[in-house]
């Protein structure tokens, strides 16, 4: 905004320039508000889209903090309060270079607090006054101001422009609908110049800037040239809208009315200009059109759209959003570049380095990628890691992407219940957005993005806002996914040369078609060693980096971190042994950050200190002492875990009694189980009752493979043997005896090894699933593989001989 330099008008000139070079006003705390104002000091209240004028009475709302506080002080000391507006209406963190020096004074008539927490104003302007200096030291701005005279003069030329400017008000006042016809009369009785010009630019609908530029024109002769000025361009489009409406009145109906309003806004524009900025923006659009790349019918219908939106007014309900669908085709990642070089030998070295052991998981990484790479075009399958938290899926494609050279985007599927999701709402709903797939495209930038679909098992069921998986299906499908539809865009887009990797932490709740798209990689957990290594390698450093430590700092000694793994974490992943690095850790930041020491090492005598007594403990040989307990393995979706089969016979009538939350499946494997004890032991069981009691009631169980450690609980129950305090089991039986397969091999032997235990007993049918259990738990564990009971009984309890055959 250009104004006229005035002595007056450069006042404060140093000052402005400081604030206007990133000064900041320094906010005292609240206590501040009682110290007293200088008397050439005013309270300053930021106002954002409104100008106030000596004379004019007008309402003012507050909503900042420090502006509430600035009314209130002002209201209690009885004091006058600046009002300055400021550049940014949109900012709410407002300084000195934010606002215009030069305001009105005015005194605060009325304060009202509206019933949901409004403060409203009424002000009385009274003069203006030239910014000179801020001051710091109160909860709100203050500033040392110059007030600006108004010296009353009297000059034939003044005196022509008032009369000119009086008469061109009324003429406005006709031509405006609903304006009262007491306004005529304040306008003719005015006798003031200063006032009417301050009355008019109150009234004028003009900007705020506009008025801002009237308010600092101190010279009255200027000011009212400003005003007349102003004022005549207001009146030709009343008077171009009123043509237009007389014009067009005898033909109105309901179906012209929109066409009308927007030919009556194209008239106003044209006059005031203000079209060019529409034609700037229409012509910006047609550009990144051609810039796109898009494919041809995606071109044509962009082109389509953008001459809808030519022919639409600015203030039309559908220009906004339109504009912004355009907007968004623009900006997706149309053009096919070439896809990233994939170097196998340095995709190999960044997996090592990222992530230690899963040796199987990363030799089946570097087959997919050697296939893309000798294969680009190939249609290659979706590799989806499966297994607990914590045992790296997510860091695994964050590696793929850098060895890739593609940008990682990660999209969250946990708790999405909404199709709308995945493929976008239609434009025609309000605030409609394309879908999550869609968006990370935008983000990522590139057509060779890597995608990662995070917690897929997660999704919401299909209900009432459809089937989010099903929206999947194409998306993952390679076969389709080269035309993926979003319902926002309503035109295809080309997913093929995306990499989609999707995580899950169990299989059972993705849907079998989805399934069906994706190849399942597991990734069932660590054993201890590999924990060991893998804390040594990233996870003490991690903390170190996020407690801010250096290795010569702090250090946690070897034991420690076996300590940590075999006393406070029992996990398949290193989630919870990073935690407790971390709480360790943090001990020794405080003592270093306290001055008491300058080196700390973290040792086993040091963790009850820190971290409590150990959490977990080798409870098997009390547990498994006594007859009628055995161990058990199960399966569980954060990894595996072993559980306790307890049996005791009371008196009764030869029920069966199952307790701790089991299963429909897990209750008939007891029955079972029972009933094979009572054929190899011959016991009638006529007036004794058999209770059976899995320990951690409150965590439900199910699933056929405790037969083993059912039967043999019950039948050391009966026989009055103990089980072997050393050995786990896994397996179900039959009623002839046979032991029959199971899952999870992998994640009940980790779980045995964790637990201290030497020996696993396995159905012989899961003896080829060895191969997936790391090479170190095969050698600290003995496996016995089983075809029927009696194989299980001779290792676990003994030498002891069946009453009949079970066959």
């Amino acid at each position: 905004m250009s104004q006229e330099p005035s002595s007056q008008d450069t006042r404060g000139e140093e000052n402005h320039r400081q604030a206007q070079n990133g000064g900041k006003l320094d906010i005292a705390p609240v206590e501040a508000a009682e110290k007293p104002l200088p008397e050439d000091a005013l309270i300053i209240i930021p106002m954002r889209n409104a100008v106030l004028f000596p004379g004019i009475m007008s309402p003012v709302t507050v909503g900042r903090a420090s502006s509430v506080a600035a009314a209130q002080t002002a209201v209690k000391s009885e004091c006058k309060v600046g009002f300055l507006l400021q550049r940014d209406a949109g900012k709410t963190d407002v300084g000195p270079s934010d606002l215009y020096w030069v305001g009105t004074s005015g005194t605060i008539v009325r304060y009202i607090t509206g019933k949901e927490g409004e403060h409203h104003l009424f002000v009385q302007g009274e003069s203006r006054f030239q910014v000179l200096a801020f001051l710091d030291g109160w909860p709100f701005l203050v500033a040392k101001v110059a007030m600006i005279e108004q010296p009353h003069v009297e000059t034939p030329e003044i005196e022509a422009r008032f009369l000119q400017l009086k008469d061109q008000t009324i003429e406005a006042i006709g031509l405006l609908p609903g304006m009262p016809e007491e306004l005529v009369g304040v306008v003719q009785r005015l006798e003031s110049p200063a006032q009417l010009a301050d009355l008019v630019a109150s009234l004028v609908d003009a900007k705020s800037e506009e008025k801002q530029e009237i308010l600092e024109t101190f010279d009255l002769m200027r000011r009212l040239d400003k005003m007349i000025r102003l004022l005549s361009n207001r009146i030709e489009v009343l008077k171009i809208s009123k043509e237009i409406g007389e014009k067009t009145r005898a033909e109105f109906d309901e179906r012209q009315r929109e066409h009308v309003l927007r030919e009556q806004l194209r008239q106003i524009q044209k006059v005031l200009g203000e079209d060019e900025e529409q034609r700037a923006e229409i012509d910006e659009l047609y550009k990144a059109i051609e810039a796109a790349d898009l494919p041809e019918e995606v071109f044509h219908h962009a082109q389509r759209e953008v001459k809808r939106l030519q022919r639409m007014g600015e203030n039309s309900a559908e220009y906004s959003m339109l504009r912004t669908y355009l907007e968004w085709l623009t900006e997706l990642p149309w053009k096919h570049v070439p896809q990233p070089a994939i170097d196998i030998n340095e995709a190999r070295r960044i997996l090592n380095e990222d992530h230690f052991g899963l040796d199987k998981i990363k030799l089946r990484i570097l087959e997919y990628l050697a296939v893309r790479k000798l294969n680009p075009d190939g249609k290659s399958p979706i590799l989806c890691f499966v297994g607990p938290p914590g045992v790296g899926k997510t860091s695994l494609g964050q590696s793929i992407a850098k060895a890739t050279g593609r940008v990682f985007e990660r999209v969250a599927l946990g708790g999405v219940h909404d199709e709308a999701e995945i493929r976008g709402h239609r434009r025609t709903y309000i605030g409609a957005l394309p879908g999550n797939i869609i968006q990370a495209m935008r983000k990522a930038g590139t057509s060779n993005a890597l995608i990662m679909l995070d917690e897929i098992d997660k999704l919401g069921m299909a209900g009432y806002h459809g089937d989010p998986a099903s929206a999947l299906l194409e998306v993952l499908d390679p076969e389709q996914n080269n035309k993926f539809r979003d319902n926002y865009l309503a035109v295809d887009f080309d997913l093929s040369r995306v990499m989609f990797i999707c995580t899950a932490n169990v299989l059972d709740t993705i849907p079998g078609p989805l399934r069906d798209r994706m190849e399942i990689i597991q990734l069932p957990g660590y054993t201890d060693e590999e924990k060991i290594e893998i804390a040594r390698r990233y996870l003490v450093k991690r903390q170190l980096r996020a407690n801010g430590l250096s290795e010569e700092q702090a250090s946690l000694t070897e034991g420690a971190l076996s300590a940590i793994v075999r006393d406070y974490t029992r996990e398949a992943g290193v989630r919870n042994l990073e935690r407790e690095i971390g709480s360790a850790l943090r001990r020794v930041a405080m003592k270093i950050a306290e001055g008491q020491a300058q080196r700390m090492t973290v040792d086993v005598a040091d963790l009850p200190a820190i971290l409590g007594p150990q959490r977990f403990e080798n409870e098997m040989a009390s547990r498994v002492s006594v007859p009628g307990v055995a161990t058990g393995l199960a399966w569980t979706p954060v990894g595996g875990d072993i559980l306790f089969v307890e049996a005791s016979k009371v008196p009764g009538s030869g029920r069966l009694i199952l307790t701790g939350q089991l299963g429909e499946v897990m209750k008939e494997s007891a029955q079972a189980a029972l009933t094979l004890a009572k054929i190899w032991t011959g016991y009638s069981l006529e007036k004794s009752d058999i209770h059976v009691h899995v320990p951690a009631g409150a965590t439900p169980k199910d699933g056929p493979s405790a037969g083993v450690a059912m039967f043999l609980a019950i039948l050391s129950l009966l026989t009055g043997k103990p089980v072997r305090a050393d050995v786990a089991m896994t397996g179900e039986i039959s009623l002839r005896g046979l032991v029959l397969p199971i899952g999870g091999v992998k994640e009940k032997t980790l779980a045995a090894l964790r637990a201290g235990i030497g020996s696993v007993m396995l159905p012989r049918r899961n003896a080829k699933d060895l191969e997936d259990v790391p090479r170190e738990a095969r050698e600290r564990l003995t496996f016995v593989f089983l075809d029927r009971v009696e194989d299980a009984v001779s290792y676990a309890i003994g030498d002891l001989q069946p009453a009949q055959s079970s066959e």
